[in-house]
């Protein structure tokens, strides 16, 4: 039988995609890829574009479709055998990247088209000068001794960060909590009364089922008058693959994290780098460590004296209308939203009826295609990893196809949480070759329970905006190579650009009209409602901004100040950075750390600053619309052809500066995060 690995026409056939089938089909692949790229480095004659370059992105991408699979179904229908054919391969191919990464003869060849007299366009030269760095960060200018351990904290990186993303994943799905008396939720709304028992059916039980998965822990957290509920889903929450909680000790992250951080120091170090945040910045818009720190330290400067008043509006809030003295963090996301309540009366919950999935969906599409002119379709009959899984595709105002995504909307057991754009297939265009890029669009949303359609908070229409820019900047790319086709080679401090760009379509009534309708009557989403809306917008934008740069510093300082001598003291750079900008401590046996797979598992080391400086590109480029008209189409195809065609054929710097026709400013960030200038 033929590996379906191997069998890279079309979309990834998932049902025949085995976890027996991944381990030699990725040993076949990365023999056949060492072989090509042996024939290709001896070629006679002078290297060039035709005879180098495309033949080994045809290689790449061959490879990248064949693995992409494997990765996301590893991380949405997660098994124990898939599980171990992943982490099986992870070395294989990490050992692959370092050889290629310092292979010399490779890099010579690199540097002779880069340097040679044939004509290149703007992608090709952008492509290549990438390349050229990315050999100096794999380590091909090392002595062998330094290469060779170079390739061994590349293997081990590989599978700590996996390892670490599998305790998260384990450590919460491990907990769940039985409630047999309806009165111990209290407060909780209907849809989340609703959730909870269509959970415990599916498990066999009677009662409400409630677990550590956002659509089920949130609302605990927001509504449950039961304070000690709230406090037992907090501990195990903040908690998880930690030394503490319900579950201390069995999936505990903490010798991970401390090698971790050990491995990308010692790697920053034979790179020459004094720290790994200096690493981190090598392919980033920030010129410096410095510069990043005073971006978040002025950020912090702004912000903390309105968080701080906050928090005081809080107290008082809960003290003099509930009698409670003392707010814990646990108390944090009840008490707000009774304050938002008393404030703008007004509540999340209410606004879940207006935003039904059958509503959303579509109303996205729409603003999509008044803002680019393109057309969204859903197509019917392709196979998914999932039957909750949707496939769609887009076409331009010629009709021609731009590109192709799948859609998995909702949580579920064995799929790891968040919301996140993932690659299946990247944009490859040559004479031969003509290639439609794919995404995966994936989220953890309630589902329906019963008759009743998916029902969305705003926040998370928010997200769903947020991660269908991330699609658009990877699906509507024009760029032929995949090295810098749609997000690959863009700075890593920019990628959120289109992303936090299009959530500010959440917020105008014009989009809203189109993305919202009651889910029984199709009414619009009243204009009282919609005041109010607005008038809470930016309802404790001083906490939520101070909140998500503890995060940032945090993680700049632990990578940029790790000491080989002390270890990554993780836990005392994090109270240093809680008593510059925290303004709510929370209780000692909080290991948000331990949890923190941005860092320690996805692409955020010494990077999560990037949400924050991209957000002053997003907001400053969402003004431009401010001033001309949320849907003016000018500036959407502005926008359109300077920043989503692009990819990463250009500096992300010239990009915005082509669309905005100037330098960014930050005046947007602070109006529309309600922070004082």
């Amino acid at each position: 039988m033929k590996n379906p690995l191997l069998e890279l026409e079309g979309l990834p056939p998932f049902s025949r995609i085995k976890p027996e089938h991944v381990v030699p089909a990725v040993d076949q692949l990365l023999s056949d890829a060492r072989g090509r790229v042996d024939e290709l480095l001896a070629v006679d004659g002078p290297f060039n574009w035709q005879n180098l370059v495309e033949p080994l992105e045809i290689l790449d991408d061959r490879l990248n479709r064949a693995w992409s699979p494997v990765s996301h179904m590893n991380s949405v229908v997660n098994s124990e055998a898939l599980r171990e054919a992943y982490n099986a391969c992870l070395p294989k191919l990490s050992d692959y990247a370092t050889e290629m990464g310092q292979n010399e003869r490779l890099f010579a060849a690199y540097r002779q088209v880069a340097d040679g007299g044939e004509s290149l366009n703007q992608a090709q030269r952008k492509l290549l000068d990438n390349a050229l760095l990315d050999f100096h960060l794999s380590g091909v200018d090392l002595p062998k001794a330094s290469k060779d351990r170079f390739k061994e904290i590349s293997q081990s990186l590989s599978r700590l960060t996996s390892k670490f993303e599998e305790n998260v994943l384990d450590a919460t799905h491990a907990w769940s909590k039985l409630v047999t008396d309806p009165g111990v939720l209290a407060g909780l709304p209907e849809s989340a009364m609703g959730l909870a028992h269509q959970t415990a059916e599916q498990r066999g039980e009677s009662g409400w089922l409630l677990t550590l998965e956002f659509p089920s822990y949130l609302p605990v957290m927001t509504y449950a008058d039961n304070r000690d509920l709230r406090r037992e889903l907090y501990e195990a929450f903040s908690t998880r693959a930690s030394d503490q909680g319900p579950n201390g000790g069995q999936w505990d992250n903490t010798g991970i994290m401390e090698e971790i951080l050990a491995l990308r120091h010692e790697m920053a170090g034979l790179l020459g780098f004094s720290n790994y945040s200096e690493r981190s910045l090598a392919r980033k818009m920030a010129g410096s460590c410095d510069q990043v720190m005073a971006f978040l330290n002025d950020l912090a400067r702004r912000s903390h004296t309105q968080a701080g008043g906050e928090l005081s509006e809080l107290e008082a809030f809960a003290r003099e209308h509930h009698g409670l003295e003392g707010l814990e963090a646990w108390d944090i996301g009840y008490y707000s939203e009774k304050l938002r309540q008393d404030r703008y009366a007004i509540t999340q919950e209410e606004l879940k009826p207006y935003f039904p999935e059958t509503r959303v969906i579509p109303g996205m599409f729409s603003v999509v295609e008044r803002l680019f002119g393109l057309q969204i379709t859903e197509v019917e009959g392709v196979e998914g990893w999932h039957p909750d899984v949707r496939f769609f595709e887009i076409r331009d105002r010629q009709g021609k196809i731009r590109g192709q995504f799948y859609l998995d909307l909702y949580a579920r057991p064995k799929k790891r949480g968040g919301a996140w754009m993932d690659t299946c297939i990247t944009r490859l265009f040559t004479d031969e070759y003509d290639q439609v890029p794919v995404a995966y669009l994936t989220c953890n949303f309630s589902p329906p329970v019963g008759d009743t359609p998916a029902l969305f908070t705003h926040e998370e229409v928010q997200t769903l905006f947020h991660e269908f820019g991330h699609g658009l900047h990877h699906l509507l790319t024009q760029v032929d190579y995949p090295a810098v086709a749609g997000i690959n080679g863009v700075a890593w401090d920019a990628v959120e650009l289109p992303s936090q760009f299009m959530e500010n379509w959440c917020w105008e009534q014009q989009a809203l009209n189109l993305i919202s309708g009651h889910y029984r009557t199709g009414e619009s989403i009243p204009d009282s409602l919609y005041g109010k809306m607005r008038a809470a917008k930016n309802f404790q934008s001083g906490m939520q901004m101070v909140r998500q740069l503890e995060f940032a510093i945090f993680d700049f300082r632990i990578h940029r100040e790790y000491d080989p001598n002390r270890g990554g003291h993780i836990y005392e750079t994090l109270a240093q950075v809680r008593d510059q900008v925290a303004v709510l401590k929370p209780p000692a046996f909080n290991r948000f750390p331990h949890s923190f797979s941005h860092i320690f598992a996805g692409g955020y080391a010494a990077g999560y600053y990037s949400y924050k400086w991209a957000e002053v590109l997003s907001a400053d480029a969402f003004s431009l619309f401010e001033e001309r008209g949320v849907f003016d189409r000018d500036s959407g195809d502005a926008f359109l052809h300077n920043i989503l065609e692009q990819g990463g054929s250009r500096d992300a710097g010239e990009l915005f500066a082509a669309f905005r026709g100037r330098e960014p400013e930050i005046d947007a960030l602070l109006r529309h995060s309600g922070i004082a200038a």
